[in-house]
C-alpha cells in the first residue's frame, strides 16, 4: 500500500517531509558511508529548501557531506540556464549551504550538449553510467497531467514507460518546453529503496482524483503507485487532495 500524508499547512508538510528524508538518511548511514538520493525539479526544490535548509530543527541533522545527489530528470540545456533542474537546485539549496557542508552533486555533462539525436542519446547514456544501481531515496514531483521525472502520459510517450533496458533515456518530445530532456526510466524506480512524491495546490486536484480514486495506471504517477506502492510515500496538501474520495491507498 502507498503511504499518504495530507497536510493543512505548508509548514507541516515541509517539516514532515524533512523528517522523512532525514530518517531515510539515518537508515542509510547506519549501513554505509553515504546517502544516495535523487531530486527532480519544479516546486519540489522549494519544498526541499524549506524542509532541509530553512527548518532549523532539521537542518542541523542533515549530514550534507555524506549525500550523493543525482537528478531524476534534466532538461538538455546549459546548467546555468533558467530551465536547468541542477541550476534551480543550486540556487535554492546548494548556494544556501556553507562551503564546509556541501554534498557531492552529479549534474549531467553539459559539454556533450549538441543539436542532434546522437548527442542527446550520448548525454543520457553517460548519465546512466554515473547513477548508481540502487538509490536510497528518489524524490519526485507530480505534474497536473500526471507526469513524473520526464515520464509523460499518452501513447506518444509510451516508449519511455516501456523501456526495460536503459535506466536513463532521452525524452525527445516533452509537451512542456524544453522538449529535449533526459530522464529516469522505471527500472531505476524499481531498484530504489524508497520513492517519495510531493504534490501541492489546486492545480493538482483533478490528477490526484485520477491517481487515487480512479487508479488510472495510464498515468506515470499512478503506474508508480501500482508497481512500487509498498515503498512509495506521498506528501500532499489538502488543496491538492480536495477531490479525492478514497480512504484506502
Amino acid at each position: 500500500m502507498v503511504t499518504v500524508g495530507v497536510f493543512s499547512e505548508r509548514a507541516s508538510l515541509t517539516h514532515q517531509l524533512g523528517e522523512f528524508i532525514v530518517k531515510k538518511q539515518d537508515e542509510a548511514l547506519q549501513k554505509k558511508s553515504d546517502f544516495k538520493v535523487s531530486v527532480s525539479g519544479g516546486s519540489l526544490i522549494d519544498a526541499l529548501y524549506e524542509s532541509l535548509v530553512a527548518d532549523e530543527s532539521l537542518s542541523s541533522r542533515v549530514q550534507w557531506s555524506k549525500w550523493q545527489i543525482y537528478f531524476s530528470d534534466e532538461r538538455i540545456v546549459p546548467l546555468t540556464d533558467a530551465d536547468s533542474n541542477y541550476g534551480a537546485f543550486k540556487r535554492a539549496v546548494l548556494d544556501k549551504l556553507p562551503s564546509t557542508s556541501q554534498p557531492n552533486v552529479y549534474p549531467m555533462d553539459e559539454s556533450l550538449i549538441g543539436s542532434d539525436a546522437e548527442s542527446n542519446n550520448k548525454i543520457a547514456a553517460e548519465y546512466e553510467h554515473i547513477v548508481p544501481q540502487v538509490l536510497d531515496l528518489v524524490l519526485l514531483g507530480c505534474g497536473p497531467d500526471g507526469h513524473t521525472c520526464s515520464l509523460f502520459p499518452g501513447e506518444t510517450h509510451r516508449y519511455l514507460l516501456n523501456e526495460t533496458t536503459k535506466r536513463f533515456a532521452w525524452c525527445h518530445d516533452s509537451p512542456k518546453p524544453p522538449s529535449d530532456r533526459i530522464t529516469f526510466t522505471l527500472p531505476v524506480l524499481k531498484d530504489a529503496k524508497a520513492l517519495c512524491f510531493v504534490a501541492e495546490g489546486s492545480s493538482k486536484q483533478n490528477i490526484m482524483h485520477e491517481i487515487f480514486d480512479l487508479k488510472n495506471d495510464q498515468l506515470p504517477t499512478a503506474l508508480v503507485n501500482k508497481l512500487f506502492g509498498e515503498k512509495t510515500s506521498w506528501f500532499v496538501n489538502e488543496e491538492a487532495f480536495g477531490k479525492v474520495q478514497t480512504k484506502t491507498f
